[in-house]
Protein backbone atom coordinates (compact mmCIF):
# COMPACT_ATOMS: atom_id res chain seq x y z
CA UNK A 1 0.00 0.00 0.00
CA UNK A 2 2.99 2.35 0.64
CA UNK A 3 4.05 1.94 -2.78
CA UNK A 4 0.69 3.02 -4.76
CA UNK A 5 0.83 6.30 -2.09
CA UNK A 6 3.90 6.88 -3.49
CA UNK A 7 3.05 6.46 -6.95
CA UNK A 8 -0.04 8.43 -6.59
CA UNK A 9 2.31 11.13 -5.31
CA UNK A 10 4.68 11.45 -8.06
CA UNK A 11 1.69 11.04 -10.67
CA UNK A 12 0.10 14.03 -9.18
CA UNK A 13 3.14 15.82 -9.02
CA UNK A 14 4.09 15.24 -12.73
CA UNK A 15 0.67 15.98 -13.79
CA UNK A 16 1.18 19.49 -11.59
CA UNK A 17 4.13 19.98 -13.74
CA UNK A 18 2.29 19.57 -16.74
CA UNK A 19 0.09 21.70 -16.07
CA UNK A 20 0.22 23.56 -12.92
CA UNK A 21 -4.11 24.70 -13.71
CA UNK A 22 -5.00 20.84 -13.79
CA UNK A 23 -6.16 19.71 -10.32
CA UNK A 24 -7.96 23.05 -9.97
CA UNK A 25 -9.79 22.87 -12.81
CA UNK A 26 -10.93 19.49 -11.98
CA UNK A 27 -12.09 20.23 -8.64
CA UNK A 28 -14.99 22.58 -10.14
CA UNK A 29 -16.72 20.14 -12.27
CA UNK A 30 -16.28 17.51 -15.45
CA UNK A 31 -16.94 17.89 -18.98
CA UNK A 32 -16.19 14.93 -20.37
CA UNK A 33 -16.75 14.28 -23.88
CA UNK A 34 -17.03 10.31 -23.83
CA UNK A 35 -19.25 7.73 -22.19
CA UNK A 36 -17.00 4.07 -21.89
CA UNK A 37 -18.99 0.63 -20.96
CA UNK A 38 -15.82 -1.59 -20.79
CA UNK A 39 -14.75 -4.49 -19.11
CA UNK A 40 -13.76 -4.62 -15.46
CA UNK A 41 -10.25 -6.39 -17.13
CA UNK A 42 -7.20 -4.67 -15.43
CA UNK A 43 -5.52 -5.37 -18.93
CA UNK A 44 -8.02 -2.51 -20.24
CA UNK A 45 -7.56 0.72 -18.83
CA UNK A 46 -9.95 3.20 -20.60
CA UNK A 47 -7.85 6.37 -20.58
CA UNK A 48 -4.47 4.79 -21.22
CA UNK A 49 -5.57 3.04 -24.14
CA UNK A 50 -7.05 6.18 -25.62
CA UNK A 51 -4.63 8.66 -24.65
CA UNK A 52 -6.68 10.67 -22.81
CA UNK A 53 -6.24 12.80 -19.29
CA UNK A 54 -8.75 12.89 -16.03
CA UNK A 55 -11.78 14.68 -17.13
CA UNK A 56 -11.94 13.32 -20.33
CA UNK A 57 -13.94 10.59 -20.12
CA UNK A 58 -17.03 8.96 -17.95
CA UNK A 59 -16.32 5.12 -17.54
CA UNK A 60 -18.50 2.56 -16.43
CA UNK A 61 -16.90 -1.07 -16.47
CA UNK A 62 -18.24 -4.66 -15.43
CA UNK A 63 -17.46 -7.96 -16.03
CA UNK A 64 -17.49 -8.66 -19.97
CA UNK A 65 -18.84 -5.09 -20.70
CA UNK A 66 -22.74 -6.13 -20.32
CA UNK A 67 -25.27 -3.71 -20.34
CA UNK A 68 -28.58 -5.29 -19.15
CA UNK A 69 -31.81 -3.36 -19.54
CA UNK A 70 -32.43 -4.20 -15.43
CA UNK A 71 -29.40 -3.31 -14.15
CA UNK A 72 -29.71 -0.10 -12.68
CA UNK A 73 -26.25 0.87 -12.05
CA UNK A 74 -25.07 0.98 -15.97
CA UNK A 75 -28.91 2.57 -16.91
CA UNK A 76 -27.80 5.64 -14.11
CA UNK A 77 -24.50 6.31 -15.32
CA UNK A 78 -25.79 6.09 -19.01
CA UNK A 79 -28.30 8.48 -17.53
CA UNK A 80 -25.89 11.08 -15.71
CA UNK A 81 -23.87 10.77 -18.93
CA UNK A 82 -26.33 11.51 -21.37
CA UNK A 83 -28.94 14.22 -19.32
CA UNK A 84 -26.79 15.95 -17.13
CA UNK A 85 -22.94 15.50 -18.84
CA UNK A 86 -24.37 16.18 -22.20
CA UNK A 87 -21.98 13.50 -23.84
CA UNK A 88 -22.70 12.26 -26.86
CA UNK A 89 -20.06 9.90 -27.65
CA UNK A 90 -20.99 6.59 -25.85
CA UNK A 91 -18.69 3.54 -26.60
CA UNK A 92 -19.00 -0.08 -25.72
CA UNK A 93 -15.88 -1.75 -25.82
CA UNK A 94 -14.93 -5.52 -25.53
CA UNK A 95 -11.57 -7.26 -25.42
CA UNK A 96 -10.15 -10.15 -26.64
CA UNK A 97 -8.65 -12.87 -24.66
CA UNK A 98 -11.99 -11.74 -22.25
CA UNK A 99 -12.45 -14.62 -19.46
CA UNK A 100 -16.14 -13.38 -19.52
CA UNK A 101 -17.18 -14.39 -22.70
CA UNK A 102 -14.63 -17.39 -22.82
CA UNK A 103 -16.87 -18.33 -19.35
CA UNK A 104 -19.75 -18.18 -21.18
CA UNK A 105 -19.01 -20.44 -23.81
CA UNK A 106 -18.53 -23.44 -21.21
CA UNK A 107 -21.09 -25.97 -20.10
CA UNK A 108 -19.85 -25.66 -16.98
CA UNK A 109 -20.68 -23.71 -13.48
CA UNK A 110 -18.23 -21.11 -12.26
CA UNK A 111 -20.40 -19.24 -9.39
CA UNK A 112 -22.65 -16.53 -8.77
CA UNK A 113 -21.06 -15.05 -11.97
CA UNK A 114 -23.13 -17.31 -13.86
CA UNK A 115 -26.36 -15.06 -13.37
CA UNK A 116 -24.24 -12.35 -15.13
CA UNK A 117 -23.02 -14.54 -17.71
CA UNK A 118 -26.41 -15.44 -18.90
CA UNK A 119 -26.42 -11.95 -20.61
CA UNK A 120 -23.87 -13.17 -23.43
CA UNK A 121 -25.07 -16.94 -23.29
CA UNK A 122 -28.24 -15.33 -24.93
CA UNK A 123 -26.22 -13.40 -27.31
CA UNK A 124 -24.28 -17.05 -27.89
CA UNK A 125 -28.02 -18.85 -28.00
CA UNK A 126 -29.28 -16.13 -30.82
CA UNK A 127 -25.98 -16.30 -32.91
CA UNK A 128 -25.87 -19.90 -32.52
CA UNK A 129 -26.08 -20.92 -36.07
CA UNK A 130 -23.68 -18.77 -37.47
CA UNK A 131 -20.97 -19.65 -34.56
CA UNK A 132 -21.41 -22.83 -34.83
CA UNK A 133 -20.08 -22.78 -38.33
CA UNK A 134 -17.09 -21.70 -37.32
CA UNK A 135 -14.81 -24.88 -36.77
CA UNK A 136 -11.55 -23.07 -35.01
CA UNK A 137 -12.30 -22.38 -31.24
CA UNK A 138 -9.91 -19.21 -30.95
CA UNK A 139 -12.09 -17.35 -33.86
CA UNK A 140 -16.03 -18.58 -32.97
CA UNK A 141 -14.37 -17.39 -28.82
CA UNK A 142 -13.14 -14.05 -30.91
CA UNK A 143 -16.74 -13.57 -32.92
CA UNK A 144 -18.36 -13.74 -29.72
CA UNK A 145 -16.94 -11.04 -28.51
CA UNK A 146 -17.61 -8.88 -31.17
CA UNK A 147 -21.06 -9.87 -30.67
CA UNK A 148 -21.27 -9.36 -27.48
CA UNK A 149 -19.94 -5.67 -28.03
CA UNK A 150 -22.62 -5.31 -30.78
CA UNK A 151 -25.86 -6.85 -28.77
CA UNK A 152 -24.89 -4.88 -25.94
CA UNK A 153 -24.63 -1.56 -28.32
CA UNK A 154 -28.34 -2.27 -29.70
CA UNK A 155 -29.11 -2.71 -25.66
CA UNK A 156 -28.03 1.08 -24.69
CA UNK A 157 -29.80 2.25 -27.77
CA UNK A 158 -32.93 0.20 -26.60
CA UNK A 159 -33.20 2.23 -23.28
CA UNK A 160 -35.62 5.23 -23.42
CA UNK A 161 -33.08 7.41 -21.93
CA UNK A 162 -31.23 7.02 -25.40
CA UNK A 163 -34.55 7.64 -27.47
CA UNK A 164 -35.73 10.67 -25.32
CA UNK A 165 -32.27 12.40 -26.13
CA UNK A 166 -32.61 11.42 -29.85
CA UNK A 167 -36.38 12.69 -29.52
CA UNK A 168 -35.07 16.16 -27.75
CA UNK A 169 -32.66 16.18 -31.11
CA UNK A 170 -29.42 15.50 -29.23
CA UNK A 171 -26.80 13.91 -30.88
CA UNK A 172 -25.83 10.68 -29.40
CA UNK A 173 -24.37 7.94 -31.27
CA UNK A 174 -23.60 4.45 -29.49
CA UNK A 175 -20.01 2.96 -31.26
CA UNK A 176 -18.83 -0.89 -30.78
CA UNK A 177 -14.95 -1.36 -30.81
CA UNK A 178 -13.27 -4.24 -29.88
CA UNK A 179 -9.09 -3.76 -28.05
CA UNK A 180 -6.73 -6.40 -28.89
CA UNK A 181 -4.57 -7.00 -25.77
CA UNK A 182 -1.59 -8.32 -27.92
CA UNK A 183 -1.21 -5.46 -29.81
CA UNK A 184 -2.67 -2.65 -27.59
CA UNK A 185 -4.89 -1.49 -30.80
CA UNK A 186 -8.22 -0.80 -31.18
CA UNK A 187 -10.93 -2.34 -34.00
CA UNK A 188 -14.04 -0.49 -34.85
CA UNK A 189 -16.60 -3.34 -35.48
CA UNK A 190 -19.06 -0.37 -37.69
CA UNK A 191 -21.56 -0.89 -35.50
CA UNK A 192 -22.91 2.45 -34.26
CA UNK A 193 -26.10 3.68 -34.10
CA UNK A 194 -27.14 7.15 -34.29
CA UNK A 195 -30.64 7.38 -34.84
CA UNK A 196 -34.08 5.76 -34.59
CA UNK A 197 -33.53 4.84 -38.32
CA UNK A 198 -31.27 2.20 -37.17
CA UNK A 199 -33.29 0.74 -33.98
CA UNK A 200 -35.90 -2.08 -35.11
CA UNK A 201 -39.62 -1.08 -34.79
CA UNK A 202 -40.05 -3.67 -31.61
CA UNK A 203 -37.13 -1.64 -29.65
CA UNK A 204 -38.85 1.60 -30.23
CA UNK A 205 -40.72 3.19 -27.78
CA UNK A 206 -41.28 6.68 -29.03
CA UNK A 207 -43.87 6.92 -32.39
CA UNK A 208 -42.69 9.29 -35.10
Amino acid sequence: MKELFENNRRWAEKKTQSDPELFKKLSKGQAPKYLWFGCSDSRVPASEVLGLEPGDIFVHRNIANVFPHTDFNCLSVLQYGIEYLNIEEVIVCGHTKCGGVAAAMEQDQFGLVDNWLRNIRDVYSREKETLDKIEDREERYNRLIELNVTYQVMNICHTTIVQNAWAKKKKVCVHGWVYDISTGLLKDLNCSIASFKQVEDTYRTLKL
